[in-house]
């Protein structure tokens, strides 16, 4: 199935085979989000929804630690199943797995000995912070099992099993649904009810991920005995997934400098950013799903020295992307004011966001090729140039955007502040890949 899938089957049909699933589960998991803040407001607890959202970060960090051996994995093993080295890559599965584990249970111990200093990091003050320790408590202790769940994700795609994985996410995101009410409402549980349902979501996912790979999967290995590893494949997978990890953190630093930026212009324009970035959510999980669904087919093609197939593997991602982001950005630009008018009623707030989903869709666009490149890069071993860009969006010159425009422009510098951050970093990265992948 791996070399059928990923060597000869024609680039559209593969690529999309591959990015389809990842798609699939990113909508599940923005159903999921949309469902448990749902049940969270239902309890009408201030305190109690206050204490949950706070400690929404701790999901991107824990993303960030999975990425390290998920997608940094990913990329080597599927460059040495290109180049024909598919015991080399089994090999190498082994750590990524193992080692997720090692690193979950070490984050779980320190994170919860620094309980006290990491929720007043994340802004939990007075009656908030009995719901946020409650809720960090049982979500931290189960670290291992969130981070550990990003390896078999990624590594599934790669070894050509791209439903599996789909499956795994969709099962742990559906238990999640489940028992949310049951633990939050029925037993009374609170905060801790809904962090308990997440991580038994992630412990089901896992487990159901581990059985398929026992059973199903040759590619791939859980057998710890026949773990061998070098420092150079060590430092191979840790620095690409360093620059995958750098993606998540600058998505958290990113909101919280647009916040800061807003505030000269009142609560209401943060609390109205708040609503369109959830909205821009929609669109850039679909994007996302696309550039980063053709990541193993780009390193498999790539460690098979296949430059012509690469090529038109790369452009095909271009193509789809650019060409669903446009659509999707036109749709919701098209109805852009029926669509705020569902979470907002006063006519000057909803005119106020029309105005930011004008700004903010045309970044999506941008967005999307600079992931596609940032992808390329990932796949292709090309740790430093990947890094670079993980830097530039939603961090350096986010932040450079973000200093420089508003004292030109006001408000609208802060708004429109993205959609130049993201045209600068295509830039950047077009030139890396001239300089690092055509030269």
């Amino acid at each position: 199935m791996t070399d059928e899938l990923f060597a000869r089957m024609p680039i559209p049909k593969a690529y999309m085979t591959l990015a389809l699933p990842v798609v699939m589960s990113m909508v599940v998991q923005l159903v999921y989000n949309m469902a448990d803040t749902f049940f969270i407001a239902l309890t009408g607890d201030t305190a109690l929804i206050a204490g949950v959202s706070v400690c929404t970060p701790l999901f991107t960090l824990m993303l960030a630690f999975g990425d390290l051996f998920g997608l940094g994995g990913s990329s080597v093993i599927a460059r040495l199943f290109g180049a024909g080295r598919k015991a080399d890559g089994k090999r190498l599965s082994i750590f990524c797995f193992y080692g997720a584990i090692a690193f979950g249970l070490l984050a779980a111990v320190v994170l919860l000995f620094l309980r006290g200093p990491m929720l007043a990091l994340l802004g939990a003050e007075g009656e908030v912070i009995p719901h946020a320790a409650a809720y960090y408590s049982w979500f931290i202790a189960g670290a291992p099992f969130v981070i550990f769940s990003l390896v078999p994700t990624n590594l599934l795609r790669t070894a050509g099993c791209p439903k599996i994985s789909m499956n795994a996410s969709i099962l742990g995101a559906v238990i999640n649904i489940a028992l949310d009410p049951v633990l939050i409402f029925g037993l009374e549980l609170g905060a801790a009810g809904a962090a308990m349902a997440t991580v038994i979501g992630y412990i089901c996912s896992d487990i159901y991920a581990v059985c398929y790979i026992r059973r199903h999967c040759a590619e791939l290995s859980l057998d710890l005995p026949a773990l061998s590893i070098d420092r150079k494949e060590i430092q191979a997978i840790v620095s690409i997934g360093l620059a995958a990890a750098v993606t998540n953190f600058t998505q958290t630093l990113g909101i919280a400098m647009t916040n800061r930026s807003l505030l000269p212009y009142g609560s209401d324009a943060i609390a109205v950013m708040g609503i369109v970035m959830k909205i821009i959510m929609i669109v850039a999980l679909v994007v996302v799903g696309l550039a980063f669904g053709g990541q193993p087919l780009i390193g498999y093609t790539y460690g098979a020295k296949d430059k012509v197939r690469l090529q038109k593997v790369i452009a095909f991602a271009l193509k789809a992307v650019v060409g669903t982001s446009l659509v999707l950005a036109a749709g919701i630009a098209l109805f852009a004011g029926p669509v705020m008018h569902i979470f907002l009623e006063q006519p000057e707030l909803i005119a106020q966001g029309v105005t930011m989903l004008y700004w903010q869709l045309p970044a999506i666009v941008f967005m999307g090729i600079g992931l596609v490149l940032i992808c390329t890069f990932q796949a292709t071993g090309k740790s430093l140039p990947a890094l670079l860009l993980s830097l530039c969006r939603q961090g350096i010159v986010y932040a450079l955007a973000l200093a420089i425009l508003p004292l030109w422009f006001g408000y609208n510098g802060v708004i429109a502040a993205q959609l130049a951050a993201d045209i600068v970093t295509v830039l950047i990265a077009v030139l890396l890949y001239r300089s690092c992948l055509l030269s």
